[in-house]
């Protein structure tokens, strides 16, 4: 069997955070709903509008010039990062054992102080992730643009039309100064993970049909639909309805140990045996467990946690995963994270 080669995101298969989620509720005044509005914008630009140039992720781009003008810096940013990680329970021997035993990566659209300090927990190499670039402190602000943003904060909270916030990002803040801060962001959401992913598989000379991609969200779409397409692993792992529409297994589960357990049987046996492990753990989960050749020590550990769910995604069977995963994202992640696209 050749070489494979395990790729994720990070926020929601391996953490249970929204770090950007996070830093506007610290920051900006009633920031959880104001960042929950601009996602939901971000979601229709992408799914429904599909406009030119525009990809998922790009809420992490344009709630930038607000957390600036609330007084964010790149050291409050770092601070908060690393005292509020919160990974899902086994992350940390999930990922270290994955990287044991083959090329382990992070592709996330988070901001890279937020890796960093991931990284840093669950001790993975940094230079295997990719991520958004952050700069809060290469421009000031001021107090006109200051004032203004918080005038368009108030007008979003009071009137969350489409019409009235595509006005404010795409005619009057890129007339502001402030607007700089944003012309080097580029989220690694939807096409910029896709590009990630392709650019692991050329920097280490995998093929295609060599990677397992886990996601959960509409910035998953693209890698997942590649690695689906291109005869690797697609995963949804406790995903919204675009990671299920895009991914071959979805799964449902309060604990990383079966990524660990799927990881190990695709890079010693390849995908056949993964699928023909989930199709046995399906009709008979017990068995499944005890008659594959799953490693050992995560046979015993899968026993001693909360079972996951495990399912080929089809058409007959989607609406009702979607449904189920959905439910089971926000009690994982909290009602307000869980909802996020």
């Amino acid at each position: 069997m050749g070489r494979k080669v395990f790729i994720s995101d990070c926020e929601g298969p391996i953490s249970i955070n929204d770090n950007a989620f996070e830093l506007a509720g610290i920051f900006i005044e009633d920031g959880e709903k104001f960042f929950t509005i601009l996602s939901k914008y971000d979601d229709i630009l992408v799914d429904e509008v599909k406009r030119e140039g525009y990809h998922a992720g790009g809420t992490l781009k344009l709630i930038v010039p607000f957390l600036k003008a609330y007084g964010a810096t790149n050291r409050s940013i770092i601070d908060f990062s690393r005292e509020n990680v919160l990974l899902l329970p086994g992350a940390n021997d999930t990922m270290q054992f994955i990287d044991s035993i083959m090329p382990s990566f992070i592709v996330s659209t988070s901001y890279e102080q937020y890796i960093q300090a991931l990284c840093d927990v669950i001790k993975f190499p940094f230079e295997n992730t990719y991520s958004t670039n952050l700069d809060m402190d290469a421009y000031s602000i001021n107090e006109e643009d200051k004032e203004k943003l918080m005038e368009f904060r108030n007008t979003v909270m009071e009137n969350p039309d489409f019409e009235v916030i595509d006005k404010i990002f795409w005619d009057d803040i890129p007339e502001m100064e402030i607007s700089k801060i944003t012309e080097k962001i580029k989220p690694v959401g939807g096409e910029g993970k896709k590009e990630a992913v392709m650019d692991i598989l050329d920097r280490f000379s995998f093929e295609n049909s060599d990677v397992m991609y886990v996601g959960d969200s509409i910035t998953d779409v693209e890698p997942l639909r590649f690695a689906k397409e291109h005869g690797g692993l697609a995963i949804s792992f406790n995903g919204n309805e675009y990671a299920i529409k895009e991914a071959e297994i979805a799964i449902m589960a309060d604990n990383t140990i079966i990524t660990s357990v799927i990881a190990d049987l695709f890079n010693r046996f390849g995908k056949d045996e993964v699928i023909n492990f989930i199709k046995s753990y399906m009709d008979n989960t017990e068995d499944a467990i005890n008659s594959y050749p799953v490693n050992k020590k995560l046979k015993e550990a899968i026993k001693q946690v909360n079972l996951p769910k495990i399912a080929i995604v089809t058409s007959e069977n989607f609406e009702a995963l979607v449904d189920e995963s959905k439910t089971f994202r926000r009690l994982v992640r909290g009602e307000l994270i869980g909802a996020l696209g």
